[in-house]
């Protein structure tokens, strides 16, 4: 490796490249950054920016396990209906989780062991998971931007679909995902590094085009065309929202100034969106800016480095740029440690049910069932007050008309008896 820990691999006598399995937020990363260099590159690393990169992947690693994990308690333990943003949130999580436990995790320990400890079917199994949790991140977040345009755009066909729709659209985000690591399987083994003896988890790729199809086919199916997928969602969804808007204040107009339409407005139906629909497609807009964000730099570098052999990547030890660059390299992994507390800034009583789902919450959750009891029992006792109340005034204006109907035929039939 090189002062980035991008590895160099240059070509084999078959023709073929290999790199090694050391990456830094995910597999993709294992991919070497140019095509030229020299075999020692691949078997020496700049160990200071080794500590660097043991030290944020293990910040990463703890806040992304404790911020999902929260949510996912907190879901369990909501009070209220589950919702489908509800049920989108909570693959999400999942999904945060595997990217935690099978891409960050596996990274740190091989950043401390240097080389990868295990058997072949363990090596192929966890640089799937690896890209599993990518996909499943990614393709969950799309699931959740195609939800709310169809329930901001089209509210009625909303109102139609039942909670089959969205498991089956959570389904489709997990098999795709599945489907799409399969490779990963395949193109990563236990093999000799460069003849020197040494076995480590490797991948194979044909000369001189296959680096560059996979790298450009990962970076198109997991970055750029889900990014504008989500493009296409949040502009229809903006536009709906600002139609909206024109809508209602246009019906404000007419109705203080109805001198100004001559014909009846149409205005008056529009249906308002409502403010938890638009909360949450804040709430998701957010979620995908920071995902943006996060994984612009690690797929702008892998693209670069592996279609421009003149790419500034090849950092040697010691060279200052290495640690910033391994920085934002790591950046990726960051996405699902900010997730969670986006779900939490944004629906707030994620984190109360958070924190009764502890003992020490006990208390707290005893208090506010008493005052929903009190409440709902002091609700019954004026509904039955009300209730009673006007039963007793119907009688009363039912006896007294009865007793004005008596007065009036008696008074109607008097004459007659004279």
């Amino acid at each position: 490796l090189n002062g980035t820990g991008v590895a160099y691999a240059p070509a084999t006598s078959n023709g073929s490249h290999v790199v090694p399995a050391e990456a830094f937020t995910a597999a993709l990363a294992s991919i070497n950054a140019t095509l030229n260099g020299s075999s020692q590159h691949a078997l020496d690393r700049n160990e200071e920016v080794a500590k660097v990169e043991i030290a944020l992947l293990s910040i990463i690693l703890f806040v992304a396990i404790v911020g999902n994990v929260c949510v996912l308690l907190a879901l369990i333990n909501t009070r209220k209906k589950t919702s489908r943003m509800h049920l989108f949130i909570m693959h999400l999580s999942i999904a945060d989780l595997v990217v935690a436990f099978f891409q960050v995790l596996p990274q740190l320990i091989w950043k401390i062991t240097y080389r990868f400890n295990g058997s072949d079917f363990l090596c192929r199994a966890i640089k799937y998971l690896q890209i599993l949790g990518m996909f499943a991140s990614t393709y969950v977040l799309i699931m959740m931007g195609l939800d709310r345009y169809i329930a901001i755009c089209h509210p009625l066909r909303t109102l139609r679909q039942s909670s089959k729709q969205s498991y089956q659209m959570i389904f489709v985000s997990w098999f795709l995902s599945m489907l799409f690591s399969l490779p990963q399987a395949f193109i990563f083994s236990m093999s000799e590094v460069e003849n020197s003896g040494i076995i480590d988890c490797w991948a194979e790729f044909i000369k001189p085009w296959g680096t560059k199809a996979y790298i450009t086919w990962m970076t198109g199916s997991v970055f750029i065309i889900p990014v504008i997928i989500l493009i296409w969602c949040y502009g229809m969804i903006t536009f709906a929202i600002w139609k909206n808007i024109k809508a209602k204040t246009q019906e404000g107009d007419s109705r203080h100034n109805p001198a100004k339409s001559s014909a009846p407005s149409r205005v008056s139906s529009v249906r308002s969106i409502s403010k938890a629909k638009i909360r949450t497609a804040k709430m998701t807009f957010v979620i995908i800016m920071v995902y943006i964000i996060c994984w612009t730099p690690f797929f702008f570098v892998q693209m670069w480095s592996v279609w421009d052999s003149s790419a500034p990547f090849e950092v040697i030890e010691n060279n200052n740029k290495s640690i910033p660059f391994a920085i934002v390299m790591l950046l990726a992994s960051l996405n699902s440690c900010t997730n969670p507390w986006i779900y939490m800034f944004f629906s707030g009583h994620l984190l109360y049910d958070f924190v009764r789902y502890f003992p020490c919450g006990a208390r707290s959750r005893a208090r506010s069932r008493e005052a929903d009891e009190s409440r709902a029992s002091d609700s019954s006792r004026r509904n039955h007050t009300f209730v009673s109340r006007l039963t007793r005034r119907s009688l009363t204006l039912s006896s007294g008309s009865q007793h004005e109907e008596a007065s009036s035929r008696t008074t109607s039939l008097s004459p007659v008896a004279r």
